[in-house]
């Protein structure tokens, strides 16, 4: 339980990372969406590959799978895109809610259901998350959010996928490596579009090197100690944390309401989380962890 909780933490950090790089490249705007997509992929895929051979030498095939990889480029262009339309908040909201969606539906659907502590954290958790964001849900952009929501809804399905995976590290290098494959009509466009500057490049290889490529491998790693439910409450985390480093890190100004939200999604969590100290995952269906 320590070891997932450990694991669990370092990749939320990860992801808050990611978005915190995103909206520093895309904002400026630094980089293209298209091109950032590419190069975090890529660069990811590379630095990946370097350590699977290291690991594994030159045999034994490519680890991953096709679907996983694809969820992985959908979820990456969409988050890209939405992020040209949408603010920081209601990116999150839109982002995470599908995300939740998609990993307790699947839960509740293979027999995965939440207990009454479970339940009770994750209505304290997002209620505190809709606090948090409220003042930018006036009038969301209606494409931007679509396109939130399908990189919410692929974020869900790539972490199902993983749940029961025997080689993390293996399967997400496998996985970003054919990602790359994907990518050839985006770097098209990119060249086209000569929208990338030395800034913009080095956030991207930065997303894709350490938040994304190590990030979603320790997530994978992660996934088996948490039930479906848990795994979805815990992302919560992630907007919240991305607010505090933006304040750290970015000059944004602390508010009351940050910090109330921040109690109440932390302790949210820690309520869904500690009500089932004995954790028993999902069944993973033939033993892969695919759906």
């Amino acid at each position: 339980m320590r070891i997932t909780a450990f694991l669990t933490t370092l990749a939320m950090l990860a992801f808050a990372a990611n978005s915190l790089l995103a909206r520093l490249a895309l904002a400026g705007p630094a980089i293209d969406a298209p091109s950032y997509t590419v190069i975090r992929l890529v660069s990811g895929a590379m630095a990946l590959g370097l350590i699977l051979r290291w690991r594994r030498g030159s045999g034994g095939g490519l680890p991953g799978n096709w679907p996983s990889a694809l969820a992985l480029f959908v979820y990456a262009i969409a988050f890209s895109l939405a992020y040209l339309r949408l603010g920081a908040a209601v990116g999150a909201l839109v982002l995470f809610a599908a995300v939740q969606c998609t990993m307790i539906s699947w839960g509740l659907w293979r027999k995965d259901r939440p207990n009454t502590g479970e339940l009770a954290g994750l209505a304290i958790a997002f209620g505190a998350f809709v606090y948090l964001v409220s003042p930018g849900l006036d009038k969301p952009d209606l494409p931007g959010s679509a396109l939130m929501a399908l990189s919410g809804i692929a974020w869900g399905v790539y972490s199902l996928r993983g749940r029961g995976a025997r080689d993390p590290l293996g399967d997400t290098a496998g996985n970003f490596i054919r990602s790359a494959a994907f990518c050839v009509p985006l770097a098209t466009i990119a060249l086209l579009d000569h929208g990338v500057t030395a800034r913009g490049a080095v956030l991207a290889i930065a997303s894709g090197v350490v938040a994304s490529g190590l990030g979603y491998a320790i997530w994978y790693r992660a996934l088996p100690g948490l039930t479906s439910t848990q795994a979805a409450i815990v992302q919560l985390t992630v907007p919240v944390i991305a607010a505090l480093a933006a304040v750290a890190l970015l000059d944004e100004p602390v508010t009351v309401r940050l910090v109330i939200s921040t109690i109440l999604v932390l302790g949210g969590v820690a309520l869904a989380i500690l009500s089932r100290r004995s954790v028993k995952p999902v069944e993973a269906p033939q033993g892969d962890g695919r759906i």
